[in-house]
């Protein structure tokens, strides 16, 4: 947190500074600013850094640029979304208060603050060759979840709940298989998706919403949507489109953003073999990734992810608190028959339809059978407190 306090100590005295210059009083403007940090996870420490901060007279270029210093310092992230929708809320505050020739100055620093913003995200490299070749582990982790499974820990209670999962890229429902499998004893009702091969198109789309709008009416309630890998490119769209009909969506090693720049080791090849790249051919509806939907989001990742950088599969946390990256030990390929997934996709599920924090899914088996956990919790194989 202290690297985040950093940034958002810059960001608070760049965007004090402007609003004093838009002719806004430092009182006025820490009074906005305090307003969009109380949906922030931090907004306590926030909303007392914003009480200490003072509008000084410091060049404006100075502060932009110090700010945009912390973020390259940083390295890439999707938090700095949070940090661009409070400038467009101050923007849009300010037009209201003054009228549109006072946000010039605004609009300019946040337009050259987005640019600089999307330079720093674009530096996310692709996966290691170390992870590509690792993700041949997934071949165990797909034959050892037979033997696993029957000892998967059963404690949540689905009560007939409808969730809705989209299955990976170049995936069928067969992909879903086990997640759909060990949701449905614990009660909850899945659902497949029913359109074959998943190959990320938008003629998808139209199929998915009436499927969407059918389940939400049998049951007349909202519907969980779980996607994997590409699938959870369609779970966002659905959330951002039909938010009315979406509970919450839960992706699974699925970039969410930053879609057009994401490089990944194996777009090369599928460029070679279908012409234009996936990005070229649904740019359109890759764009809808961008917002963030008005519903809980839960994203799995694994940083030893070999066909995807692990840094477009997590969400802002900062931009809400029903927002969590949760990590994982496993490849890409093997996350639907990852015993991890399965027990923190359920957990997600459950809490996030009762309004609990997301509780830790570690239990004894889990700890024996993957390494993190001990890692996590400061243990080890030989040593465990």
């Amino acid at each position: 947190m202290k690297d985040k306090l950093n940034l958002y100590k810059a960001f608070i005295k760049l965007t004090t500074a402007i609003g004093v210059r838009s002719s806004l009083s430092e009182k006025v403007v820490k009074k906005i600013l305090i307003e969009n940090f109380r949906t922030h996870p931090d907004s306590e420490e926030l909303v007392t850094l914003v009480k200490k901060v003072s509008a000084d007279d410091d060049d404006l270029n100075f502060l932009f640029n110090e700010c945009i210093r912390i973020c390259d310092e940083l390295g890439p992230s999707r938090e700095y979304f949070t940090l661009i929708t409070l400038l467009e809320n101050i923007t849009e505050d300010l037009s209201e208060r003054k009228g549109t020739k006072e946000t010039v100055l605004v609009q300019n620093v946040l337009e050259q603050f987005r640019q600089e913003i999307a330079l720093i995200n674009q530096k996310i490299p692709k996966p290691p060759l170390f992870n590509m070749l690792l993700e041949s582990r997934s071949l165990v982790e797909w034959t050892s979840i037979y033997a696993i499974y029957p000892f998967i820990p059963k404690r949540i209670k689905g009560d007939g709940r409808p969730v809705l999962l989209i299955p990976p890229y170049l995936g069928d429902d067969y992909s879903t298989s086990f997640v759909r499998r060990y949701l449905t004893s614990l009660g909850f009702k899945t659902y497949k998706w029913e359109q074959g091969f998943n190959l990320v198109k938008s003629h998808y789309i139209p199929r998915l919403e009436e499927k969407l709008d059918d389940i939400f009416r049998t049951h007349g309630e909202k519907v969980n949507i779980v996607g994997w890998s590409g699938g959870g490119i369609f779970a966002k769209i659905m959330a951002n489109r039909h938010p009315q009909q979406v509970e919450q969506i839960i992706t699974i090693g699925s970039p969410v953003w930053g879609v057009m720049d994401m490089k990944t080791p194996v777009s090369g090849v599928l460029e070679f073999f279908r012409g234009k790249s996936l990005k070229e051919r649904n740019k359109r509806f890759i764009e809808e990734l961008e917002p963030i939907p008005n519903v809980p989001i839960t994203c799995i990742y694994t940083k030893t992810d070999g066909l995807l950088p692990w840094k477009h599969c997590m969400e802002a946390e900062s931009f809400r608190d029903d927002i969590k990256n949760i990590e994982v030990y496993g490849s890409h390929s093997g996350l639907g028959a990852n015993v991890s997934v399965l027990l923190i996709t359920a957990n997600a599920l459950s809490a996030n339809i009762k309004g609990k924090t997301i509780s830790d899914t570690t239990t004894n088996i889990e700890r024996i059978l993957y390494p993190f956990y001990w890692n996590k919790k400061k243990r080890s194989l030989f040593f465990l407190n």
